[in-house]
């Protein structure tokens, strides 16, 4: 007999085991299914429950109660029960709850976009695009806060964070103190000071890549260059510190930056070290893998950097090549 469990999301059954959240058993199936998710991170004990854009909607709660749950709930904080129904994109009630905290998020974030570092990385560009709405209906003055800068390498944007703690909890655990947190409650909360004194350790340039919007960036990538535009391509080193594995992002032949690798979810798959992050960024320090793949959803993916070399702007035209040939030939007869 299989311990395993059954779970049907949007029509589709998958076996998880038990224990396993709604949002990782959708993400065992794959595609739209998934709910998006701003705030958890499978690979930081304690995340989730932060942002609640994962929220769906549970029609059945097991075999042996199949009473639906009266409220939609956050997939990342919910385990399945064997024979337990969701529904995400199939609920007309989820898809309008996911467009109200969408509201709630952007009510101030501000629109940054054409400025930030993060376009075309951004989880919140992305989420507000597919659930977005055209307008704000808030009309107080959103808050603002002045730029911190957290050591020599990282910004703190304050302005444009969401609260998503995944920088705390990342910091927290991969430092032997809790000296960060926090600060502040309600519209008053805002990560700090006690942030900016746990950063200071070989691992603090990760809380730049857990971050979904353009919060924390890397201050030696800063106004260079949009991702766009850039190749991104694995690489790894013998690191005594980390696992060395890294992504290159390169503008000609020069290294722009360098990040951990990302899975399809836009999480780390493994944590790099500050050596590899800003002290080695020289195409012979590594040895390079080839491109990394991207998907094709992605803004990043229009600039065929999977090529290594861009396309030819312009394409030949036989049949124009033809018809200026024959135009030649008759202006020479004449």
């Amino acid at each position: 007999m299989s311990d395993k469990v059954k779970v049907t999301i949007d029509g589709i059954t998958v076996e998880v085991e038990p224990g396993t959240s709604i949002l990782n058993a959708a993400r065992q199936i794959g595609g739209d299914i998934v709910p998006p998710a701003m705030c958890y991170y499978s690979k930081l004990e304690g995340s989730g429950g932060k942002c609640r854009t994962c929220l769906v909607k549970v029609s059945k709660g097991s075999e042996k109660d199949p009473r639906p749950m009266p409220k939609l709930l956050a997939s990342c904080r919910t385990t399945v029960m064997d024979g337990m129904e969701v529904q995400n994109i199939t609920s007309p009630e989820v898809l309008e709850a996911r467009k109200g905290v969408v509201e709630i998020l952007l009510i101030n974030h501000p629109l940054d976009c054409p400025v930030c570092d993060q376009a075309g990385e951004c989880h919140l560009q992305d989420l507000s695009y597919e659930h977005g709405v055209g307008k704000t209906r808030y009309e107080f003055e959103r808050r603002t806060f002045d730029k911190i800068d957290i050591g020599d390498k990282i910004q703190l944007h304050m302005t444009r964070c969401i609260l998503c703690y995944r920088c705390v909890y990342t910091a927290d655990q991969l430092t032997n103190k809790r000296e960060h947190g926090i600060l502040g409650r309600g519209d008053a909360s805002e990560i700090s000071t006690y942030i900016e004194k746990a950063i200071d350790n070989d691992f603090s340039g990760n809380v730049i890549d857990v971050c979904p919007v353009g919060a924390l960036t890397d201050k030696t990538f800063r106004f260079k260059n949009r991702v766009w535009f850039t190749k991104p391509v694995d690489a790894h080193r013998d690191c005594p510190t980390c696992s060395g594995k890294v992504t290159l992002w390169f503008k000609g032949e020069e290294v722009l930056r360098v990040t951990a690798r990302k899975d399809q979810y836009g999480e780390v798959e493994e944590f790099i070290c500050n050596t590899c992050r800003y002290d080695k960024k020289k195409t012979s320090d590594w040895v390079i893998e080839g491109p990394r793949h991207i998907s094709n959803k992605s803004v990043i993916s229009s600039n065929h950097y999977e090529t290594l070399k861009p396309l030819p702007v312009i394409k030949p035209n036989l049949a124009l090549q033809a018809a200026n040939k024959e135009e030649f030939e008759r202006a020479i007869k004449n």
